[in-house]
């Protein structure tokens, strides 16, 4: 079926999907919750595209992959619209208004980021995100850690990251055995998702797409392996040549984020300690604060969080930026973490999606990824005392004893305005339930207002 005829069965045109999925990507602040949110809003409860049971059957797949799972559901429903060229157009608007504001935001940080006002905007904003990691901890943990063998299993992982320094993609990769060896023992441990409904939901027979799915999203292995050897080939090829060409700085960004799109199970918060873990301590792209001042800029623009990554290209790339002015170095550097970190997620969709059916029954498969989303919650806490530390604490000192590190702070070099946003931040947060954009705000106004007094 074409994509017209796919048009006049369901009657949705893609000059209508253009225009609706741009509203969204607009709109889609506040990290995944708050997107997934939207689209349910848009899709299902005002426009009716998509029924409810369709939507949340999109969503428990997506969680299943590796990245940021809003935008990979922006995909999975855009091609289940409008087949290839509904999810290329889904998926790339999702991406693109993030794009374009942390790109001008980047330039604006390395031009006028030590300036007095600008400076002081940022050390607020680093008191919100330090609340919002604290509270991801809390929501996704009392979401993924029902059980005392998933609460091993985070705890586990928060001491082999924070007290060894274990990299996060082995960390991911025990997680992953420990569920499968369970759920192939007969354990339950690891089964089940959590999702609940997200609203009244409109019933599928009565969506515009109907309960009978789509001709085009049945398995057709031709056109899958047509589709995965075109996206490959954009994914990898600039890896390869950036290699070969002895590509510096940005053959490293090309190589690290490709790995990052394989491993990061778990969303934003998951890539965040990955990246944090190998651009800070491992590349010296940037500096612990920094992470936090990219993670504030993600957070306040549209898009998926994980657009913090391009932050941390541009940065990487405009400090090291061989015979190129280094503005240039950097917005080339922010674009290739962009493509490589991306193009993977078209490709997990358009190749997986139409085999979804058979992924969902598979329980160790579930059962492995649930033990990773477990594994997860260690590592986020972990993120999050480690921005803690170096928010709180003018130094921090790495101490060893054999094979344990720990970053232990100078008490004395304690940053008290730090302390008291970053407290008041969690209480606005944790007690009173302020949302996001307000907090972010209240935080940025209050940093203006200690820098000014």
């Amino acid at each position: 079926m074409s994509t017209a005829e796919a048009e006049a069965r369901h009657g949705i045109s893609l000059a209508d999907a253009v225009r609706v999925w741009a509203r969204i990507a607009l709109l889609s602040f506040g990290g995944p919750a708050g997107q997934i949110a939207v689209m349910h809003r848009i899709l299902v409860d005002e426009k009716r595209w998509i029924g409810e049971e369709r939507f949340l059957h999109a969503l428990n797949f997506c969680m299943l992959l590796p990245g940021p799972e809003a935008q990979q559901l922006a995909t999975y429903i855009g091609w289940l619209l409008h087949r290839v060229k509904g999810g290329l157009i889904a998926g790339t608007l999702f991406i693109l208004p993030g794009l374009l504001a942390i790109m001008a935001l980047s330039w604006l940080y390395v031009l006028y980021g030590n300036v007095g006002p600008v400076a002081a905007l940022f050390f607020g904003l680093k008191a919100a995100v330090l609340a919002i990691v604290f509270q991801a901890v809390i929501r996704i943990g009392s979401r993924a850690l029902g059980n005392s063998a998933r609460l091993a299993v985070a705890a586990a992982a928060f001491v082999l990251i924070f007290l060894f320094g274990l990299p996060f993609p082995l960390i991911v990769l025990g997680a992953g055995i420990v569920g499968f060896a369970a759920a192939k023992a007969g354990s339950h441990a690891f089964v089940g998702s959590g999702h609940g409904a997200l609203g009244a939901g409109v019933p599928d027979s009565e969506s515009a797409l109907g309960a009978e799915l789509p001709e085009h999203a049945r398995p057709g292995r031709a056109r899958v392996a047509t589709t995965a050897a075109t996206l490959l080939l954009l994914w990898l090829a600039p890896v390869a040549v950036l290699l070969a060409a002895n590509g510096g700085v940005f053959a490293d960004i090309a190589v690290f984020f490709s790995k990052m799109a394989v491993v990061t199970f778990g969303g934003a918060y998951a890539v965040l300690a990955y990246v944090a873990q190998a651009g800070v301590e491992t590349y010296g792209w940037l500096a612990p604060e920094e992470m936090l001042d990219g993670l504030g800029l993600a957070e306040t623009t549209p898009g998926p969080l994980i657009m913090v990554t391009q932050f941390v290209g541009f940065l990487g790339a405009y400090r090291d930026p061989g015979t190129m002015p280094p503005l240039l170095a950097g917005t080339l550097g922010g674009l290739l973490t962009t493509w490589v970190t991306f193009v993977p997620c078209f490709l997990w969709i358009f190749v997986a999606a139409p085999f979804v059916e058979r992924l969902r029954e598979n329980k160790a498969l579930s059962a492995s990824l649930a033990a990773i989303t477990a594994a997860v919650v260690g590592v986020i806490l972990n993120l999050a005392l480690w921005f803690a530390l170096h928010y709180l604490f003018g130094e921090v000192a790495e101490t060893r004893a054999g094979p344990l590190t720990l970053d232990v702070p100078r008490w004395q070099s304690i940053d008290l305005k730090a302390a008291l946003l970053s407290t008041a931040a969690l209480i606005a947060i944790l007690r009173f339930k302020l949302g996001m954009l307000t907090v972010i705000a209240g935080c940025g106004v209050a940093g203006m207002l200690l820098h000014a007094f």
